[in-house]
C-alpha cells in the first residue's frame, strides 16, 4: 500500500485536481491517503470530497483526515505540501497593502518583491519544520513541495533540513509550452524543447518541431506572433533577450524594474498590466467558496480527467520504476554552472525508482544567467533571513529586489521592512 499524505489539505480544489491525478494513475494496490490542515471545516470538506473521487473513479483508498501533522506523517511514503502561512487574511493583505501604501504597486506578491520576501520568511520555518518531522516519523518519504515562493523555499529547506528528499514543483514550463504550441497551431505533442533556469524565470532555449519535414527551429515564427494582451510583457522579452520565459507576463512583471513604475501608467496600458491581481482572484475564490463547498458535499461523483501536474507522474514513476521526465526545482550541483553553487534552479529531472535525479543543463546564454542573478541575489539574502532568522538580511533581500529597489530609496525599503515585520509580528499565525 502506498501512502501520500498531503499538508494544507483545506485547498480543495487543487486537492481535488491531484487526487483526481492518483486515483486515476496505474500506482499499484490500494492507497492510504492522509489529509491533514489545520482548517476543521476545509478539511472536511476535502474528506468528503475524497471519498466521492475514490468512488468516482473505482479506487480502493483508505481516506484519512486529522489536524494532527505527526499522525499524518508517521511511515509516508509521499508528502505533498501545499499551505499558506497566515492565509490571504491577513498575510496577503498586509503583503499588498503595506507596499501599496508606500507607492510600491504588485500583481501576484509570491515569488519576489516585498510580498514574495515575506511570504518566504513566515513560510520556510513551518516547511522546515514539516521536514524535520518527516526526518522524524518518515525519513525515506519524498516531499512534493508545490509552495511559493519556490525558490526561496526550496534553498531553505535543503539548507536547514540535510538529507531531506524534496522536490519542488511547478506547472509553468508545461503550461508555457503548451501556450506557444497554441499560439503557433503546432501540436504539442511535435514540439521537443530545452528549458532551465530558475523558479517563474527558466527560458527555453530550444523549442522545435520535430516532423516528416526534419527539424524546424520555431524561434523564427514566435517573433511574428502577435502577442494576446495577457502575453505582451513576455514577448516583450523574447523581443529583446532572444528567448522566451516560463511564467505569465503579470507574473514576470513583477520581478523586473521596467514594467511597473510609480507615474508611468503609459506602461501598465501598454503592457496591461493587471495590478493586485492576486488580491482579486482571492476575493473571487472566497466570494465563490461557500457554493462550491456545497457542490462539492452535495456531489454524488465527480467526471475526473487526469490533469498535468506532476505529483502524480512522480509517485508512478517512483513506485513503478517507470522512468519519466519533469522539471523540478533542486539545488544547483554544476548543473547551471554559470549561476551560484547550491541556489535553487528549475532543470529536466529524471524520476525512477531511484527518485528524483536532475539532469545537467550547462550554462546558459550569458544575458539570461545575468537576468537570473538579479533575482538570485534577493533570494540569498531571504535564505539568510530565514535560517539566520536576521531581520537586517531581510531588509538587504528587499533592497537587492529588482522592483523594490527601482521603486523605493533605501531610507523607504528600510521603513517598508519594518512596517511589514511589525503587521506580520502582531499576527499569531497558526502552524
Amino acid at each position: 500500500m502506498t501512502t501520500i499524505s498531503i499538508i494544507g489539505a483545506g485547498s480543495t480544489v487543487f486537492v481535488k485536481k491531484l487526487l483526481g491525478d492518483i486515483f486515476l494513475s496505474e500506482i499499484p494496490g490500494a492507497l492510504d491517503i492522509r489529509l491533514m490542515d489545520i482548517d476543521p471545516a476545509r478539511l472536511d470538506t476535502s474528506e468528503g470530497m475524497a471519498r466521492t473521487l475514490a468512488r468516482s473513479t473505482g479506487r480502493a483508498a483508505q481516506i484519512r483526515a486529522t489536524t494532527d501533522r505527526s499522525a499524518a506523517l508517521d511511515g509516508a511514503d509521499f508528502v505533498i505540501v501545499l499551505i499558506q502561512v497566515g492565509g490571504y487574511r491577513p498575510a496577503t493583505v498586509i503583503d499588498f497593502e503595506v507596499p501599496q501604501n508606500m507607492g510600491l504597486r504588485q500583481t501576484i506578491g509570491d515569488t519576489l518583491g516585498a510580498g514574495g520576501i515575506l511570504r518566504g520568511f513566515r513560510t520556510a520555518p513551518v516547511l522546515v519544520d514539516i521536514g524535520r518531522d518527516m526526518m522524524r516519523l518518515c525519513p525515506d518519504a519524498l516531499m512534493l513541495q508545490y509552495v511559493n515562493p519556490m525558490a526561496i523555499n526550496c534553498w531553505a529547506l535543503q539548507r536547514m533540513v540535510p538529507g531531506l528528499r524534496v522536490v519542488g514543483l511547478c506547472h509553468s514550463v508545461r503550461n508555457t509550452a503548451q501556450m506557444l504550441a497554441d499560439h503557433l497551431g503546432e501540436p504539442l505533442a511535435d514540439i521537443r524543447y530545452e528549458c532551465s533556469g530558475i523558479n517563474h524565470m527558466a527560458f527555453f532555449t530550444r523549442f522545435e518541431k520535430h516532423g516528416p519535414g526534419g527539424v524546424e527551429d520555431l524561434y523564427p515564427r514566435l517573433n511574428r506572433v502577435t502577442p494576446p494582451m495577457e502575453e505582451r510583457v513576455r514577448y516583450d522579452i523574447l523581443k529583446r533577450f532572444g528567448y522566451f520565459v516560463t511564467e505569465s507576463s503579470e507574473h514576470f512583471s513583477e520581478y523586473v524594474p521596467w514594467f511597473i513604475k510609480a507615474g508611468r501608467e503609459d506602461l501598465i496600458e501598454t503592457f496591461a498590466i493587471p495590478l493586485n491581481e492576486y488580491p482579486r482572484r482571492c476575493e473571487e475564490q472566497i466570494a465563490r467558496w461557500d457554493q462550491m463547498a456545497t457542490e462539492i458535499a452535495s456531489a454524488q461523483t465527480f467526471e475526473v480527467v487526469r490533469s498535468d501536474e506532476y505529483a502524480s507522474e512522480i509517485i508512478e514513476a517512483q513506485v513503478l520504476d517507470r522512468p519519466c521526465l519533469i522539471h523540478g526545482n533542486v539545488p544547483n550541483t554544476g548543473l547551471i554552472p554559470n549561476l551560484p553553487e547550491g541556489c535553487c534552479v528549475e532543470v529536466p529531472c529524471l524520476v525512477d525508482a531511484n527518485g528524483v535525479q536532475p539532469v545537467r543543463s550547462g550554462p546558459l546564454p550569458a544575458h539570461l544567467a545575468a537576468l537570473m542573478l538579479t533575482n538570485v541575489a534577493p533570494q540569498i539574502c531571504a535564505v539568510e533571513a530565514i535560517v539566520q532568522n536576521d531581520p537586517q538580511m531581510l531588509r538587504r533581500a528587499l533592497a537587492l529586489d529588482p522592483h523594490t529597489g527601482a521603486e523605493l530609496s533605501l531610507d523607504e525599503i528600510w521603513q517598508l521592512a519594518d512596517s511589514l515585520l511589525g503587521e506580520h509580528g502582531s499576527q499569531a499565525y497558526a502552524s
